[in-house]
C-alpha cells in the first residue's frame, strides 16, 4: 500500500501539485510548496470549510491573529513548560537527536556518544527587535486557537454575539517535529483550520452534547466530499493520552497507505483556556449571562482541521488506476484518474482543439477558453493527441473536457467528456457556460445536458 503514496508523490511532483522546498539547494528536509494546483486545490478546501463553518453558521465569526505573539501568551497556555516537548538524546558528536525508541535503528553515524534523555520543547524560536543583542525571544505560534482565546472579549464586545457561538480561523502553526514525515502528512510548518465554540455548562445544551455534534458535523463533511466510510473513523483518545486541556478528545482519522492518521482533533477544552489566560493576563474573560445574571468562564469545544493532511487524504481517496487504459484496455501504460470532488477539484473544465494544427479550430478554441474562464477555472491545452491530452487532463483531476472540432466550425457546437464515465455530449456554444455551471453544481445530469454523442 505504501507504494500508492509513492505513485501520488510522482503524480505531484510531475503534474504541478507539491514540489520539494529550495530543491535547486539540495532541499530543506520535511518541507513543502505546493504549485499551481496544489494551492488551487488547498484553497478549494479552504474555500469549502470556511463555507460550511462560518459562512452557513450565522453564530460562527471570523479572525486572523497574527503568528508572533507576547511570549507570556505561550506561557499561560503551558507551551513553554515540559508539557509540550519531546524526550530525546543527544549525539555529544554530531548533536543530532531522537526519540529513545529510534536510536537502534537510527543512531548517528558518526558513532558519537549519547546523553541521557532531555526534553526538547517543541516551539520554533525567533529574535524580535532592531538587532540581536536587543531583542526579545518570540515564538512562531505551534497553532492558531491561541490566538482566538486572547481575542474571545474583543470578539464578544464587536461583535455582541451570546453564547453559544464560534470563532474560527485559518492560518499556519510552526512546530519542531523531531520525526516528520510519511510525505506531507507531518511537517514543521503546516496550515490548521479550527474553530472555537464557546459555550455555556448552564443551558439545557451542554457542552458535552455541543461536543457530540460537532463530531457529526465535522464527519459528515468528509463524507459529504467523497471520502468512504470505511476510510474514515473517530477514534476516542483514553484519558491517559489526552492533552492535558482535553475532558474529552476526539481525532478523525484516516486510513491513509502507510495507515490510520489523524487529520482532525474535536477536543472538549472545559473551561481551560478563558479561565488560564484571565489568571496569567489578569483581563477577566468570563461571560456574563443576562439571563443568569452571572459571569462564568464558558467552556470551549475545538474543532482543528490540518490543511495538508485532509488534502492528503482528499488526494489518496481520489487516486485511481486503470492498468492497461480506461477505454478498451488496449493500451499497454497505466492510466491513473484523480476522481476529486467537484467542489475541490482544481480544474474544472479543459478545453481543446480537435487538431494543432487548424489554425481556424485553434482560434475558436482560444475563444471559447478565453469566454470561459471569466467565470469557471479552466484550462486550454494543445499538446499530443487529443487522447493525451485527455489522459493529462483525467490525471490532475479535470471534471470536464470540452473539444472543439470540424463540425464546430459549421454548427458552432462543441463536446464535453465527462470525467469519470467518460460519456460525452454534444452542446450550443451559446449554452455551454451555462451547461458547464450547472453541471459543476450538480444542477442537472450530465446525459440530461446535451445531445449524447
Amino acid at each position: 500500500m505504501k507504494e500508492i503514496t509513492k505513485k501520488i508523490r510522482s503524480l505531484c511532483k510531475r503534474r504541478g501539485f507539491v514540489f520539494p522546498s529550495s530543491e535547486i539547494y539540495g532541499g530543506f528536509s520535511s518541507s513543502y510548496d505546493f504549485g499551481p494546483l496544489g494551492v488551487q486545490l488547498k484553497r478549494n478546501i479552504k474555500e469549502y470549510w470556511w463555507k460550511e463553518i462560518v459562512q452557513k453558521n450565522k453564530d460562527v465569526v471570523g479572525l486572523d491573529a497574527s503568528i508572533l505573539m507576547n511570549s507570556d501568551v505561550w506561557k499561560a497556555s503551558g507551551h513553554l513548560d515540559s508539557g509540550f516537548a519531546d524526550e530525546l538524546v543527544e549525539c555529544k558528536d554530531c548533536h543530532q537527536r531522537f526519540k529513545e525508541e529510534e536510536v537502534e535503528e537510527e543512531c548517528p553515524e558518526c558513532g558519537g556518544e549519547l546523553t541521557d534523555p532531555q526534553q526538547f520543547n517543541l516551539m520554533m524560536k525567533t529574535l524580535v527587535g532592531p538587532s540581536e543583542e536587543k531583542a526579545d525571544t518570540s515564538y512562531l505560534r505551534p497553532e492558531t486557537c491561541q490566538g482566538i482565546f486572547v481575542n474571545f472579549k474583543n470578539v464578544l464586545n464587536t461583535t455582541r454575539k451570546k453564547l453559544p457561538f464560534g470563532i474560527a480561523q485559518i492560518g499556519k502553526s510552526f512546530r519542531n517535529e523531531i520525526s516528520p514525515g510519511n510525505y506531507f502528512f507531518r511537517t514543521r510548518e503546516f496550515e490548521q483550520m479550527e474553530m472555537q465554540w464557546f459555550c455555556s455548562p448552564h443551558h439545557d445544551k451542554k457542552p458535552e452534547d455541543w461536543f457530540d455534534y460537532w463530531k457529526e458535523q465535522r464527519l459528515n463533511w468528509y463524507l459529504d466530499l467523497g471520502i468512504k466510510e470505511d476510510n474514515l473513523r473517530a477514534h476516542e483518545i483514553p484519558e491517559e493520552e489526552r492533552a492535558h486541556y482535553a475532558q474529552r478528545q476526539v481525532d478523525i482519522e484516516y486510513k491513509f497507505p502507510f495507515g490510520w492518521g489523524e487529520i482532525e482533533g474535536i477536543h472538549n477544552r472545559g473551561d481551560w483556556d478563558t479561565s488560564t489566560h484571565t489568571k496569567h493576563s489578569e483581563d477577566d474573560l468570563k461571560y456574563y449571562d443576562e439571563e443568569r445574571d452571572e459571569k462564568y468562564f464558558p467552556n470551549v469545544i475545538e474543532t482543528s482541521v490540518g490543511v495538508e493532511r485532509s488534502m492528503l487524504a482528499f488526494l489518496t481517496e481520489a487516486y485511481q488506476e486503470a492498468k492497461g487504459g480506461r477505454a478498451d484496455q488496449s493500451n499497454k501504460e497505466e492510466e491513473v484518474v484523480l476522481q476529486l470532488p467537484k467542489r475541490l477539484a482544481p480544474v474544472k473544465v479543459a478545453v481543446f482543439p480537435l487538431v494543432k494544427k487548424e489554425d481556424d479550430l485553434v482560434k475558436k478554441t482560444k475563444e471559447v477558453f478565453d469566454e470561459l474562464k471569466q467565470e469557471i477555472h479552466c484550462q486550454y491545452d494543445e499538446r499530443g493527441s487529443i487522447g493525451k491530452r485527455y489522459r493529462r487532463a483525467d490525471e490532475i483531476g479535470v471534471l470536464y473536457a470540452v473539444t472543439v472540432d470540424f463540425d464546430t466550425l459549421e454548427d458552432d457546437t462543441v463536446t464535453i467528456r465527462d470525467r469519470d464515465s467518460m460519456d460525452q455530449i454534444r452542446v450550443p456554444i451559446e449554452d455551454l457556460k451555462a451547461t458547464l455551471k450547472k453541471l459543476i453544481k450538480d444542477e442537472v445530469k450530465f446525459k440530461e445536458a446535451g445531445e449524447e454523442v
